[in-house]
């Protein structure tokens, strides 16, 4: 099928190029959610910029490090604005040029300025490797960060007897929509979202905060374990995550295209087709996949067959359906399964999907497996 993602839901946290994602996202099927966790602040506004890169201009720097295509871009920008853009880039030229990645790579070359050295990694720490491996006493070295400090980096240049200059770009703060990012929060937390994406360590980081400060913290690290599959876009983004033992799947290519199809791998391998009934069976987020077919169900109609499918083959109880009924904030009468079931059944296009056991429940009669997973 091309629609990989179809019958579940994405959440998005990202406030700089959600829409782009959410449409890579929806394209492939997906139920969207938007929530960004952060917004960051107007660069003509930000007075420590302004006066980090005046001191540029009074004290070049002998190496320059660009971290990100649009935070170098948002610096000359910046710069520009303020009327100095020429003599910022001026200040620049004569420095040893680095960039992590090949945006801020491709950023550097755009201003007009020599194409600059770029790991292969595409990562802080062979940038980091790479500086070490010059003498760096006295050397002045300008790090533009992208959206927050990067204390062990510069750290570990200082130690090495540089002089850094850190140039605080695009500095991340408190989303300017409250609600949305509440919202999200509450979806994962109530295991409605399938999986979550992260594009940004901040985001990451403005997440966990803001579930500390509503004290459901440990509510949200549970559904990010383990129902509620991680996505991020690299290892930078999965940082503030990782120290919290919160296991994600990252894309060999940190670009956003390559972070979606993670999503359409591993999304669908958590959840086995089952051959049932005579049909291939897959139970989704919001949907059921029948023969290839997407199969939209009601919250009751997808909390009954979860339950049917977390033990295929086996009876459970109206008892047991009853409660998944209640918990779902339905009735919890024996006429109120056999409507849910009825109702499922037409949802499913089958009804030889869902047996009756008489006097004792329903069960997926599964047939057998032979080599699947």
């Amino acid at each position: 099928m091309t629609d990989e993602l179809a019958g579940y839901t994405v959440a998005v946290t990202a406030a700089r190029r959600a829409d782009e994602l959410g449409s890579l996202l929806a394209s492939r099927g997906a139920r969207v959610l938007h929530g960004p966790a952060l917004r960051f602040l107007p660069l003509a506004d930000d007075t420590e910029l302004r006066r980090v890169s005046r001191s540029c201009l009074d004290a070049p720097p002998d190496v320059v490090v660009a971290t990100t295509g649009i935070g170098f871009r948002g610096w000359i920008e910046a710069a520009d604005g303020w009327g100095i853009g020429a003599e910022l880039l001026s200040a620049l030229r004569p420095a040893q040029l680095l960039a992590r990645g090949p945006k801020a790579r491709g950023a550097v070359h755009a201003a007009g300025l020599p194409d600059p050295w770029s790991p292969v990694s595409e990562s802080s720490a062979e940038l980091l490797a790479h500086l070490l491996e010059q003498d760096l006493a006295g050397v002045r070295i300008a790090v533009q960060l992208h959206g927050q400090p990067l204390p062990d980096f510069v750290d570990a240049l200082r130690c090495a007897g540089a002089e850094v200059v850190e140039i605080p770009v695009y500095r991340w703060t408190a989303p300017a929509d409250i609600g949305a990012v509440e919202n999200l929060l509450r979806s994962v937390c109530a295991l409605e979202v399938d999986a979550v994406t992260f594009t940004s360590a901040p985001a990451a980081a403005g997440l966990l905060s803001l579930a500390a400060e509503r004290r459901c913290r440990d509510d949200l690290l549970a559904a990010l374990r383990g129902p509620v599959l991680v996505a991020c876009v690299g290892p930078v983004a999965h940082a503030p995550l990782a120290d919290h033992d919160v296991p994600a799947v990252i894309p060999q290519r940190f670009r956003l295209g390559a972070l979606v199809r993670s999503l359409c791998d591993a999304l669908p391998d958590r959840a086995p087709t089952l051959p049932v009934g005579g049909r291939e069976l897959q139970v989704r987020g919001h949907a059921a996949v029948v023969d290839g077919v997407v199969r939209p169900l009601s919250p009751q109609g997808r909390a009954l067959l979860g339950l049917l499918a977390e033990r295929p083959g086996r009876v459970v109880s109206r008892r047991e359906l009853a409660e998944a009924l209640r918990g779902d904030g339905g009735s919890a009468d024996e006429h109120a399964v056999e409507q849910a079931v009825a109702r499922l059944r037409a949802a499913l296009g089958s009804s030889e999907l869902v047996q009756t056991v008489i006097k004792r429940g329903y069960r997926l009669p599964l047939e057998p497996m032979g080599d699947r997973p």
